[in-house]
């Protein structure tokens, strides 16, 4: 059946406004263009939109001709403000955006591993609230939260995990009691990081790929057929707990040492690299295994670096960048077998610093372990790749709600 006309008008608006967000601030004519809808159409939903608070002129075209064709039209960006946290166990990062995403504010906040419950909880509400007063946002609309952990996909709550401070289950309730009227919704870490990837890095022409998170931890997230993929429990990816040869030991419910987490995690590069006579941060945490890597991949050189194994002449930094690329063949073998995603993206801190370097060599590896042809990519975000997709999905969320047309009874 033909859709009635109400329908229709909310169909061409949904139209317009998805080509706004991912084009641009665009003209009438344009939009007639990019449509395909009639010139009174495109009118009478420019129209509507702009009675609506939905977009505003925000120019001029270059066109010579002035009228109202030669008018701007764009996404109202001050319609609603966004915020967007990175929640890692020693502290949180904070961005606050307006509707189309343009970063107004940013800060940080670390929280020692000593500091209780309730005071964490408060030092994290009260940089999202200076974020806020700084961007000049009266209320936030949306609040897109990145944490380590499972989260519950009946409920949407990060699940209780051995290892990670209490305080990040209680922030997502504190932050709605603090900040009425906001939807605060919290996800994976890593599955943040590939959607990031997806729209604005490494995978942004894969439908179809793996992201493997080499941080503080690893992780992985899982993207088919363009939808990230979150398993029956939330746990897809939890890569971690993958036992794996190497390690002397299993994994269990609540620990993933002797997982691909000794192998592979930052205070194993860290370890290793020592092993190799490199020298080694005091910290040996996310921005301390990139440290390591970005060093090493300096020393070697990308020509001796890409070799597929060692001759004898490299000096300790070829050998150790060899060394991380075995392990990490590990588990991306592991994951390879089961879903030949046919690209894996190297992400986390660790995984940009290695660049296309320790890209190639996990490549090679591959090449030689499993007959599934896999490209390996370096992440191009690397550790802002959480805040990024957090920002991202609550960009998505909140145009979603606001885009929506109104209830007709």
């Amino acid at each position: 059946m033909p859709a009635s006309p109400s329908t229709a008008r909310a169909i061409n608006d949904r139209l317009a406004l998805g080509l706004l967000q991912r084009e641009g601030p665009l003209t009438a004519g344009q939009l007639k263009q990019l449509t395909g809808l009639s010139r009174p159409t495109v009118a009478d939903l420019v129209e509507r939109l702009t009675a609506a608070g939905l977009i505003t002129v925000v120019g001029e075209s270059g066109e010579q001709r002035r009228g109202p064709n030669a008018r701007l039209y764009g996404i109202d960006a001050e319609r609603a403000h966004l915020a967007a946290l990175d929640v890692r166990t020693g502290g949180v990062f904070v961005l606050v955006s307006d509707l189309v995403g343009r970063v107004l504010a940013e800060t940080s906040v670390p929280i020692g591993g000593d500091t209780g419950t309730g005071p964490a909880v408060e030092q994290a509400v009260a940089a999202v609230e200076r974020a806020a007063k700084e961007a000049g946002a009266e209320r936030l609309h949306t609040v897109g939260i990145g944490a380590p952990g499972l989260i519950d996909p009946a409920t949407g709550d990060l699940r209780d995990s051995g290892g990670l401070p209490a305080w990040h289950r209680s922030l997502a309730a504190a932050l709605q009691e603090r900040l009425p009227g906001a939807r605060v919704t919290v996800e994976n870490e890593t599955n943040l990081a590939a959607l990031a990837e997806q729209r604005e890095g490494a995978a942004r022409d894969r439908d179809t790929f793996v992201l493997l998170w080499l941080g503080h931890g690893v992780g992985a997230a899982v993207v088919l057929d363009g939808r990230l993929r979150r398993g029956a429990s939330g746990g897809t990816g939890e890569i971690g707990f993958l036992p794996v040869p190497g390690t002397g030991s299993l994994p269990s419910a609540r620990d993933c040492d002797g997982g691909f987490h000794s192998l592979a995690g930052a205070q194993a590069i860290g370890t290793l690299a020592a092993e190799y006579g490199l020298p080694v941060p005091a910290a040996m945490d996310g921005p301390g295994a990139a440290v390591v890597m970005r060093e090493a991949v300096a020393e070697t050189g990308e020509e001796r670096a890409g070799r597929a194994a060692p001759t004898g002449d490299e000096r300790p930094a070829d050998r150790f960048l060899h060394a991380v690329a075995d392990r990490i063949a590990v588990g991306a073998a592991s994951v390879v077998a089961v879903l030949d995603p046919g690209c894996v993206v190297l992400g986390g801190e660790a995984g940009q610093a290695g660049g296309a370097v320790l890209a190639g060599l996990v490549q090679e590896r591959l090449r030689r372990m499993s007959p599934l042809v896999t490209e390996v990519r370096a992440s191009t975000l690397g550790g802002t790749a959480v805040l990024r997709g957090a920002l991202l999905t609550a960009r998505d969320r909140a145009q979603d709600d606001l885009f929506a047309p109104p209830d007709r009874t």
